[in-house]
């Protein structure tokens, strides 16, 4: 099986990024076929040659960040009908941070894709000025 992880990341230290790898190494452990890419790197006009697709971002004002959601809005319709997806996302555990992966994984629903699993949630916590995962 053969699975595409399209991510965006925005801080230095680039956490969302980190997600998108550890999950490659995982579904690559399992024995799958798995390309790891930055949102700015992915041809959308690809998506379609795999059977399954991951897809996160950062928690943003709210919501997830404009670059995934152009790549995802950029998707052909109707060419995903019974492909599995997963959503996930990195945001500050607050009642009023918001939730990338429910505009994607919501995303991904009317694209026709088979939701997998729950959206993956890694936190993050702010420490000098700067966002780091938490433990």
């Amino acid at each position: 099986m053969k699975i595409l992880i399209v991510y965006d990341t925005v801080s230095e230290i680039r956490n969302t990024e980190k997600i998108a790898v550890a999950l490659s190494e995982v579904l690559k452990e399992r024995g799958l076929d798995v390309d790891c890419l930055y949102v700015k790197n992915a041809d959308p006009s690809s998506a379609k040659s795999y059977d399954g697709v991951l897809a996160g971002a950062p928690t943003m004002a709210f919501r997830a960040t404009r670059d995934i959601m152009r790549f995802l809005d950029s998707l052909a319709k109707d060419t995903f009908a019974g492909k599995f997806a997963a959503a996930f996302d990195t945001q500050v555990q607050s009642i009023i941070s918001g939730n990338a992966a429910k505009g994607i994984e919501k995303k991904l629903q009317k694209l026709g894709f088979r939701i997998a699993a729950p959206p993956l949630v890694a936190y993050v916590e702010r420490r000098k000025k700067e966002y780091y995962l938490k433990e």
